[in-house]
């Protein structure tokens, strides 16, 4: 397995997971050319992509979504609510693909599950083969179907946003901190953190994505998270994802 951080935050955010043959891009949130840039700096070739996983429509999900369809015609997943909210899904043709239930693509097995955000109806996923991974950012609260996900992965990209008290002191104006901070906003370092200690098996590796670059810092991330999981006699190697991306890690 092999799992790639092209980007990550609120400016774009895109992963690349390799599987049991099988070649997925989660999200396209950065521009088409820069995705084929970072692909090629992997030794992958977009149009070997066997598809697109869409999170969800928010802008910095699917930036470059619409130029990398028009150029390499992949098939591009998501659920009807999302594809519905991108164009109306006009933009794509004949190469989106409404999903609702768990679906697979050669020896993998995809498994997208709800998130909390305040989007038409955005998930996670969760790609199951010899390892598994999930992946679950841009979500307001960790909810029991999320835990779920979570239980299991080998690697987990996982959403911690913002540092509760950074993002209140910030200059944000108050309606937005009220989205942030609310159930179908983004997830804070503290409460990535608890939902990793509730994990009955740990993750080898665990990725701290969406990392906003007003309220909050790779390395608060990281030892806030870390702090936390040592109160609880936890060690796990865990990694901030920066905005430009570049972290990976291959099994």
């Amino acid at each position: 397995m092999q799992v790639s951080i092209l980007a990550s935050g609120s400016k774009g955010n895109s992963v690349y997971v390799e599987l049991d043959g099988t070649r997925l891009l989660i999200d396209a949130g950065i521009s088409a050319a820069r995705i084929t840039r970072s692909l090629r700096d992997y030794g992958v070739e977009p149009q070997s992509l066997d598809a697109v996983l869409i999170t969800h429509e928010h802008i910095d999900h699917v930036r470059g979504l619409r130029t990398l369809a028009k150029q390499y015609h992949l098939p591009i997943l998501a659920t009807r609510g999302t594809l519905a909210a991108i164009d109306g899904g006009a933009a794509f043709e004949d190469d989106m693909r409404g999903i609702t239930d768990a679906f697979s693509i050669g020896d993998v097995i995809v498994r997208p599950f709800a998130i909390s955000h305040d989007a038409a109806d955005p998930c996670g996923f969760r790609i199951e083969g010899s390892y598994c991974c999930t992946i679950a950012t841009d979500l307001g609260v960790v909810t029991e179907t999320v835990q779920e996900a979570m239980e299991g992965a080998d690697v987990l990209v996982l959403e911690a946003n913002h540092d509760a008290d950074l993002l209140r002191q910030g200059s944000y104006p108050w309606p937005l901190k009220r989205r942030i901070l609310s159930n179908r906003g983004h997830l804070a370092n503290g409460d990535a953190a608890w939902a990793l200690t509730r994990m009955k098996k740990h993750p080898r590796k665990v990725y701290l994505a969406h990392l906003s670059e007003e309220n909050n810092r790779p390395s608060l991330a990281r030892d806030t998270v870390q702090e936390i999981l040592a109160s609880r006699g936890m060690t796990l190697d865990i990694e901030s994802c920066l905005p430009e991306g570049g972290a990976g890690v291959v099994m």
